[in-house]
């Protein structure tokens, strides 16, 4: 018994389980978070990337963020790992991909979401981190404090505002 209750506890602290898989092909890019997916049934689904908060497109550096995922996964096959939706009924989920520098059959190894933070055109979120595995919130967090010592990115700015306080209407001044 002692066995399966320590079983128990390593499955459930590994993070959430990842109810579904959608795979599709990406035919649209609203922002740096979000993208539309069309499926194997030529059906559309409106996703947001999980872990991330991207700048808001009227925001400092939020077309260079969606330009960055645009190129990272637009007319391109993914496949998207989630377990929810958000407020607006987009499926919420990590967004893997070839590799940029892939020429020809690839797997799916490359986290566009991942990507964002380390490029500095995406903040990870931590008030959604328990959505994500252990792993990859470790992940995450050491990618978002890279970028920002780097003053790569968003972190350049003076004082880059978190899209969160933006969409309230806190613009600095």
């Amino acid at each position: 018994m002692r066995q399966f209750t320590w079983a128990m506890v390593v499955l459930l602290g590994a993070g959430p389980v990842c109810a579904e898989v959608l795979m599709g092909h990406v035919v649209g890019v609203t922002d740096g978070e979000t993208i539309t997916v069309l499926d194997g049934n030529k059906h559309q689904h409106k996703l947001r990337v999980a872990g991330i908060d991207a700048p808001e497109i009227k925001q400092p550096f939020g077309q260079v963020s969606k330009d960055n995922l645009l190129r990272l996964v637009f007319n391109k096959e993914v496949d998207i790992f989630w377990d929810k939706r958000d407020h607006s009924r987009r499926i919420v989920g990590k967004v893997m991909v070839a590799p940029p520098n892939c020429s020809g059959k690839c797997r799916k190894t490359f986290d566009a979401g991942l990507s964002q933070v380390e490029a500095g055109l995406a903040w990870w979120h931590r008030k959604y981190s328990k959505e994500q595995s252990i792993d990859d919130r470790h992940i995450y967090e050491q990618a978002a404090l890279g970028a920002r010592s780097r003053r790569q990115g968003l972190w350049s700015d003076k004082a880059p505002i978190a899209p969160w306080a933006w969409r309230k209407g806190d613009h600095g001044q």
